[in-house]
């Protein structure tokens, strides 16, 4: 199993903002994709975070729903509507193996 992580730093006074996003973006790639993206934000550190959790079965999986949403329009425009949301370059992307 691989599992990607999207974190991103919220702007200030925009947490809500970040949450109603996240839910609309979950929404969106649940309903046109069929992938379950879970909503994280940390219990200690840092509070201005989000994290975007997919658990894919394999790095195959992970490459083909990674390659459709560039090329949706209606997600790219969730992006670009929210971008004021989150904080320029705070994006950090990582994936975990289970072992």
């Amino acid at each position: 199993m691989i599992t990607f992580v999207r974190t991103r730093k919220i702007a200030p006074g925009k947490f809500a903002d970040a949450m109603a996003y996240a839910q609309l973006v979950t929404k969106h790639v649940k309903e046109k994709y069929g992938v379950q993206i879970n909503i994280s934000v940390p219990i200690g550190g840092n509070p201005d975070r989000m994290a975007f959790v997919i658990a894919y079965k394999n790095l195959a999986e992970l490459e083909e729903n990674a390659a459709k949403l560039p090329a949706d329009a209606d997600y790219q425009k969730l992006v670009a509507a929210n971008a004021q949301t989150f904080l320029p370059g705070s994006t950090h992307d990582e994936m975990w193996m289970s072992v």
